[in-house]
């Protein structure tokens, strides 16, 4: 063959192996179609390009591997392959870096090959190089996505592990994030239902009008909002503190507002007892105060009454005494039923400190009702009894407990005029296993939410006048307190009241 042809064939190969390199194919199609030419063009057998992998510790093959060779695998790159007898081997050089190998099998006999090959070697390395950069930029955008990826999977699980309900809405009030807790909330929405959708659609209880103005003004004032809301669950007051802050994602301006929904009503309900002892401590000590004043001018007009009715015979004519005599009645009754109210407030204030031991709560609760079984509204209603015989026992007074308990019933049929059901449980401490539970339930007509709060205060009652004095379960309240447990009420109007009563089992009481 003449020079001038092999040159020029060696020139319509490599330009043919160039245009292969730019036709934006795969990386691995675009090297296999290389070798395919070469090994045409060159009459060989077989043509490999050996490539570094990203890890530089490896070698892969491209390119139809000998026939008689059998397949090859990946190698160390350490550690060069073995040249095969008659292989011919070239490397691929990029500014001073090898990154791969050039294979032919046999060595080409054609005239002008040696020369050929060198250039397709030097064609073929940035062209290499730029496959390594993709595949480098390639795995660093991976790693990126990856670290990203479990960045934000952390970040959601530390968000769905917060025991309070969250969601974040953007300047369109659509929800962008809704915790665990938010899921597993009174309404129960997955988050796959209520992400990018209004957050109106979604939190129907709320006035939605009311709502776009808390939000508004978070939005546009940059304050945190919070607010406490009482919410009514399966008939049970549930107590939340909601906390609106603003979320500047640029740190400039408000691009979102984040929303924290706290039960706090186990708390509420703390410092509703505490408040209420601190209120009936200071009526207790104002009460102790004025005892001794009260019953002094009492006294004087009792004594008073009974020497006037032993006069009234000498000093009055027959026709005036009878109507004397019923005015006297009628003072000495009042008095009476003042040194009542005087001694129920002097009970409360200092309840009796009397002898306590180890009493069993169920033959209590039958002596009390004994007790009452003559009273004749007891006969209208249906007294239902619950006792679990395994009470363990308490340590108390049994008159001052009868107290308490007889109070309440006596309660229980003032709001049950028209008849209905008692019902008397007793049965161990359901939060507290050191504790024995005691219900008293009716089935009147309820005491509003308004005055639930204020049954336990002194003189405070919803009885028409005459009817009670608003003392007897502040009474209570002092005893049970004084035994060291503690007394609660729920009730729904036109549907009935559940008193209970803790109070401690006497072993606790003796450990103490």
């Amino acid at each position: 063959m003449e020079e001038g042809v092999v040159r020029q064939d060696a020139f319509a190969l490599v330009g043919r192996i160039a245009r292969l390199l730019n036709t934006g194919l795969g990386p691995e199609e675009t090297l296999s179609s290389v070798a395919d030419v070469l090994r045409q063009g060159l009459q060989v057998e077989s043509v490999q390009l050996w490539l570094r992998e990203p890890n530089a510790t490896t070698l892969r093959a491209i390119g139809a591997p000998p026939q008689t060779g059998g397949p090859r695998t990946s190698r160390s790159f350490a550690v060069l392959p073995d040249i095969e007898p008659g292989t011919l081997r070239l490397p691929l050089l990029h500014e001073g870096e090898r990154l791969g190998m050039l294979e032919v099998s046999p060595a080409p006999t054609a005239p002008g090959a040696d020369t050929l090959l060198p250039v397709v070697a030097d064609v073929l390395a940035p062209f290499l190089a730029s496959i390594e950069l993709s595949e480098d930029l390639a795995y660093e955008v991976a790693l990126r996505s990856r670290e990203i990826e479990e960045q934000r999977r952390f970040i959601t699980l530390v968000i769905d592990c917060l025991p309070v309900g969250l969601y974040v809405v953007d300047r369109e009030y659509r929800i962008q994030i809704w915790n665990r807790k938010r899921e597993m909330g009174t309404q129960g929405l997955r988050r796959d239902e209520v992400v990018g959708r209004p957050v109106f659609e979604v939190l129907t209880r709320q006035n939605a009008k009311q709502l776009r103005e808390e939000f508004d003004d978070v939005f546009s004032t940059g304050h945190i909002r919070q607010m406490d809301l009482e919410v009514a669950v399966r008939g049970d007051a549930k107590y939340y503190r909601i906390s609106k802050i603003p979320m500047r994602q640029d740190g400039e301006t408000i691009t979102h507002v984040i929303t924290i929904g706290e039960d706090v009503t186990e708390t509420h309900v703390a410092q509703q007892r505490i408040l209420q002892s601190e209120k009936l401590a200071a009526i207790g000590q104002l009460a102790a105060g004025i005892m001794h004043e009260i019953n002094n001018p009492l006294a004087t007009i009792g004594a008073c009454v009974a020497a006037l009715e032993n006069r009234i015979a000498d000093d009055l004519p027959a026709e005036l005494q009878a109507g004397f005599r019923e005015y006297l009645q009628i003072i000495d009754k009042e008095v009476q039923r003042c040194e009542g109210i005087v001694d129920g407030l002097l009970d409360f204030s200092r309840p009796k400190g009397k002898a306590k031991g180890p009493i069993n709560v169920g033959a209590i609760l039958e002596d009390t009702l004994f007790l009452l079984k003559h009273h004749e509204r007891f006969k209208k209603i249906e007294v239902r009894r619950e006792l679990d015989e395994r009470l363990p026992n308490i340590h108390g007074n049994g008159e001052q407990l009868i107290q308490v308990f007889m109070a309440i019933m006596l309660n229980a049929l003032d709001a049950m005029e028209e008849g209905g059901a008692l019902t008397v449980r007793a049965m161990p401490g359901r939060v507290h296993d050191d504790e024995v539970e005691v219900q008293i339930e009716d089935t009147g007509v309820g005491i509003p939410r308004a005055d639930l709060t204020k049954i336990f205060e002194p003189f405070y009652t919803t009885k028409p006048p005459g009817r009670g004095t608003g003392l007897g379960l502040s009474v209570c309240y002092g005893i049970v307190e004084e035994h060291g447990g503690r007394i609660t009420a729920d009730s729904q109007p036109g549907r009935g009241s559940i008193f209970r009563v803790f109070l401690p089992v006497a072993e606790k009481v003796i450990r103490q």
